[in-house]
């Protein structure tokens, strides 16, 4: 397959008042290649970030209000003019130098991820955070998955305008995209790079206290969405063998059969019955859409 030239692709930067830093990124990636273009959508800030953006060199969609970062994220994809997209944050965590090691992967790959080392996550919890969430869609999904939450990916647009009904308009959007390209057969592999700790931390949009919640929801969400049998089914056979083993004990010492292992058993089968129906429901979210 002929290699990816970056005049094919569209740089994407989502952005929230960040005019500290979206100047400096702007002009870093344009330095890095001659790209097709550099899109920034300014989700509604409060600061200057649209003004700095576009004296950068930057193509600028604003929203009409805040709606969040996976909405920018589905606004830049549709309003991309190349082939190929490549998504970095506008904080400066993401090295531009990076930038080509992983579009030289799109001629065999559809999704390339950068996967960041343990020392560039912003904080210890999101770090432990994001290394429990990357264990759990390996388990979903049966792929290796290094770095599950990189906001920092290339991919074909076209492959991924398919899953934009799926994302979320807050910040699980690279979860989300991650397990879409997995769970259809598309190809993904994963890039190491030199992320960087966001300069000011105090700019985050994350908050410590909002995050246990927040990967809470994640989790649930990969549940539902992307392969609720793997998690149904341990639990049908855990109610099983319970309800089963319970039924053979009250034979041998009572010489009847108790509504406890009837109930036990009758709970297995709903659990297997309901995994069966989730699944198919998530199985429809995937079919190809026109």
């Amino acid at each position: 397959m002929k290699m990816v030239e970056s005049g094919q692709v569209s740089v994407l930067i989502p952005a929230f008042n960040e005019e500290a830093s979206i100047g400096d990124i702007v002009g870093q990636v344009r330095s890095a290649a001659q790209w097709l273009e550099v899109l920034v959508v300014d989700d509604n800030s409060s600061d200057n970030t649209r003004e700095v953006a576009l004296e950068a060199g930057a193509r600028v969609i604003r929203h009409p209000y805040n709606k969040g970062n996976g909405a920018a994220v589905k606004t830049a994809i549709r309003e991309a003019r190349g082939e190929f997209v490549l998504l970095m944050d506008a904080d400066g965590q993401h090295s531009p130098e990076d930038m080509k090691k992983l579009i030289q992967r799109l001629d065999e790959y559809d999704l390339v991820v950068g996967s960041r080392s343990w020392e560039a996550q912003a904080t210890f919890s999101r770090g432990a955070g994001n290394a429990l969430l990357a264990r759990f869609a390996s388990f979903l999904s049966g792929f290796q998955i290094p770095d599950l939450t990189s906001g920092f990916r290339a991919a074909r647009r076209e492959r991924m305008a398919e899953f934009l009904h799926l994302f979320p308009n807050g910040f699980s959007y690279p979860t989300t995209s991650t397990l879409s390209f997995l769970k259809v057969g598309y190809n993904v592999t994963f890039v190491p790079i030199d992320g960087k700790q966001r300069a000011d931390k105090s700019k985050s949009k994350m908050r410590p206290w909002r995050e246990g919640g927040r990967f809470l929801v994640i989790i649930f969400r990969m549940i539902t969405l992307f392969s609720p049998l793997r998690i149904f089914l341990p639990f049908s056979a855990f109610f099983f063998l319970l309800g089963f083993g319970y039924l053979i004990y009250t034979i041998i010492t009572e010489v009847h059969v108790t509504n406890t292992s009837v109930l036990l058993i009758t709970a297995s089968a709903v659990f297997f019955l309901f995994g069966l129906l989730s699944e198919q429901v998530a199985a429809a979210m995937f079919r190809p859409r026109q």
